[in-house]
């Protein structure tokens, strides 16, 4: 029997947790769709984000039986793309496919062309993903004490790249620094696929990432050695790493909740229909199988689950609103 929870086990245990409820039936706003919708993924393309996006606009194409087009606007740690999401109409025809931090952690470190809680309404939770801390072939450690002895011993020298800015990898950084005083130096991206070729690179020695094939399969090889990962309990894929919170830093075990918003203001028939037409294809064999292969967990619930736990996250990490933090 291996460390940690089955995946069977897992998966409802973490599913009651979120506050997961069977999606609700809701009745149309008369006329709509009346156009294509376009999904805005606020990350480059080519990571497990903008997979998942795709398979979903997929999905939600054939149940509502218009186009759903899917465009690319990573930057900012997500911000960029919200920004955009923020200014297009409320007729709930443009939708954001994102992680939550750019509305609960990078509101609290500058400045953003957006009210997380007026201009940006929360439509349905998609995904938990854990953040994966991985030592990359420059790292000179065989594990997550060593990565503190030497950031000890010479503050600032290890290099750890996250995939941007107020992401949920970064927030995990900070507070790895405050839960045990030590010093690295941040080296945001702007997404995942460019962060995982200089990892292998070896231009720096610490890499935040989601768990995903890719990343399985490098540590697999030998090329990555898992340090620790954000998530409720050991992950089935990976039984010999700890946690944060094993390691004594719960506040660094962050797992990354992701789901698609709409612009304020926004009808709620509509996004009441649209909760529930996400809820059913999160659902489906082919989106549910994609993310469990790749130990990313389905969120179901409904619209005043997710602003809830929007909100909490929000209330949480506003301790990190002094910290020195330097933004774009």
């Amino acid at each position: 029997m291996r460390e940690g929870l089955s995946r069977r086990q897992a998966i409802p245990a973490l599913l009651a947790l979120a506050g997961v409820v069977e999606p609700r039936a809701s009745h149309a706003q008369p006329g709509w769709p009346s156009q294509p919708l376009r999904i805005i993924v606020v990350y480059p393309p080519g990571g497990l984000s903008d997979g998942v996006a795709r398979a979903l606009a997929e999905r939600l194409s054939w149940q509502l039986g218009v186009a759903v087009r899917v465009e690319n606007r990573g930057g900012g740690g997500g911000s960029v793309g919200l920004q955009a999401l923020a200014r297009a109409p409320a007729d709930g025809h443009t939708l954001a496919f994102s992680a939550v931090s750019p509305l609960t952690l990078r509101p609290h470190l500058g400045a953003v062309g957006y009210d997380p809680f007026r201009d940006i309404e929360p439509v349905a939770s998609v995904m938990y993903t854990p953040v994966l801390l991985v030592g990359t072939p420059t790292f000179m450690g065989r594990g997550f004490a060593d990565l503190l002895a030497q950031a000890k011993a010479h503050p600032g020298a290890l290099r750890w790249a996250t995939s941007g800015l107020a992401t949920a990898g970064h927030l995990v950084l900070e507070q790895v620094q405050l839960g045990s005083g030590v010093v690295v130096t941040h080296i945001p991206y702007k997404g995942g696929g460019q962060q995982l070729t200089d990892a292998l690179g070896g231009q720096f020695e610490l890499l935040s990432t989601n768990v995903a094939p890719a990343q399985l399969a490098h540590i697999e090889a030998g090329r990555f050695k898992p340090l620790a990962v954000g998530a409720p309990q050991r992950l089935e894929v990976l039984p010999q790493v700890p946690t944060f919170a094993e390691l004594g830093l719960p506040q660094a075990n962050v797992t990354s909740l992701f789901g698609l918003f709409a612009p304020g203001g926004t009808p709620p028939q509509v996004l009441d229909r649209l909760n529930a037409e996400i809820n059913a294809a999160v659902q489906t064999p082919p989106i549910r199988e994609r993310l469990l292969a790749s130990d990313n967990l389905p969120a179901l619930g409904d619209r005043p689950s997710f602003a809830r736990r929007i909100a909490e996250e929000w209330r949480s990490n506003r301790q990190l609103k002094g910290a020195n933090i330097k933004m774009e």
